[in-house]
């Protein structure tokens, strides 16, 4: 039996084979798919899953001939559509610079929520193409952060060469139509490490990281530097900041839901964010969002640290990860990943005791944002201590969901950064 030709896939078809996908969202369930619009070899089908309705980009290729199960074939994984696709991203407005011509391309592995696709082209040239499975309405910020990094000059991200937008039907909408970002391309920088690895793997022999967390700490704060004159700026007002402190408190209360060891810690840290509260803001600009180690790539010099995947949280709301933010945001989440570092090395069957290097690594990387934007980070120290709080109740309820053997690690972080609050 041969492989379907895409105008033959139906939605049953495709249920079986999206369940098992790296990127379909409600694991362990059964999707009920529909498809709401299909252009260009690409179907978009919406799962009525019990976890809430979620729409997905399934590009279909033409089968190969001779293909011997009866299933879809990802349009990921064949050039020709490839092809295509960087042609529609050249014609669209918001190309930087023409990908040209295709020549070969393969599917990078390990992805889990989006699929990248590396590109050779006749120009001799190697680029990056992210396709977007779950869409949303309005801007995706991986896409307009960098555009606007890039468009600056910044050599803290991977050139980009543009991205693709589309439009499709929406009857919760008033005009019955949403419009997002399918795809978006930019320089693929092959055989670089990323800096969770090579963080890793120094912590585990002992080596020293203060020099390379000090430049990544100045790297980070050129990157918020060169996004507060690329797009706009606000004031925190008053409602912003009540907006925020509020979503602390809701995401503390869905915490303690669904992962009760959090509850011993919960006034303690509802202290720390009334602090924040009272605190004096900075200005909201536009952030990563999501920064953590592994979303920066360490780039031989004069380059050095170079940063990727500026989608926010991908448990957060679209919404809200264009709003702008609070520069600590990313600055938290940094020492959260360093905090990482320790603690999966003592998770690791040889054990391995790293807190001290966590501990002056983040001690490094706050020195060099420090430099880098000419702050007194002291002035912030409420602040910072509530994002860093918020994202390690955050990651508690992602390892409770997705690796529930490393959920101490952020448990741990939750019950020391409210205890340090206190004193």
């Amino acid at each position: 039996m041969s492989a379907e030709a895409p105008d033959q896939v139906t939605d049953r078809t495709l249920e079986g084979w999206i369940a098992r996908q790296r990127w379909y969202a409600a694991k362990g369930g059964t999707p009920a798919l529909r498809t709401i619009a299909e252009t260009d070899g690409t179907r978009l089908v919406l799962d009525d899953a019990p976890t809430g309705a979620v729409l997905y980009q399934v590009p279909l290729a033409a089968p190969v001939p001779g293909a011997p199960d009866a299933e879809p074939v990802d349009g990921t994984s064949d050039t020709d559509w490839v092809r295509a696709l960087a042609a529609r991203i050249d014609a669209d407005p918001s190309s930087l610079r023409p990908i040209g011509e295709v020549t070969a391309s393969h599917v990078l592995s390990g992805e889990q929520s989006n699929t990248s696709v590396i590109c050779d082209t006749a120009a001799g040239d190697q680029v990056i193409v992210k396709v977007f499975r779950v869409l949303h309405h309005g801007d995706n910020p991986d896409v307009t952060t960098q555009l606007a990094l890039s468009a600056a000059g910044s050599t803290r991200v991977p050139s980009v060469y543009g991205a693709l937008s589309s439009s499709w039907p929406d009857t919760g909408r008033p005009d019955g139509t949403a419009r997002g970002h399918l795809a978006f391309a930019q320089e693929f920088l092959p055989g670089l490490e990323d800096a969770w690895r090579v963080a890793l793997r120094d912590a585990r022999h002992g080596t020293a990281w203060d020099t390379q967390a000090a430049a990544l700490g100045e790297a980070l704060a050129e990157v918020h530097r060169t996004l507060a004159t690329a797009m706009p700026t606000e004031p925190a007002d008053q409602a912003r900041r009540d907006a925020a402190v509020a979503t602390m408190h809701a995401r503390l209360d869905a915490a303690v839901r669904e992962a009760p060891t959090i509850e011993p810690h919960v006034d303690a840290v509802r202290a720390v964010y009334q602090r924040a509260a009272e605190a004096h803001w900075p200005d909201l600009q536009r952030i990563h969002g999501d920064l953590h180690l592994g979303q920066v790539l360490a780039a031989p010099e004069p380059r050095g640290w170079v940063f990727l995947d500026f989608e926010g949280e991908p448990l957060r709301p679209l919404a809200e990860r264009t709003l702008p933010d609070v520069p600590l945001r990313d600055v938290a989440g940094m020492l959260r990943s360093f905090d990482y570092v320790a603690g999966a090395l003592a998770h690791d069957a040889e054990f391995v005791d790293a807190g001290v290097w966590a501990q002056a690594a983040r001690d490094a990387f706050l020195d060099g944002y420090r430099r880098g934007t000419g702050e007194d980070l002291a002035a912030h120290h409420a602040l910072l201590d509530a994002f860093e709080l918020d994202k390690a109740v955050y990651e508690v309820v992602y390892e409770t969901r997705n690796r529930p053997d490393w959920a101490g690690i952020p448990l741990a972080a939750v019950a020391r950064l409210a205890a340090r609050s206190a004193d």
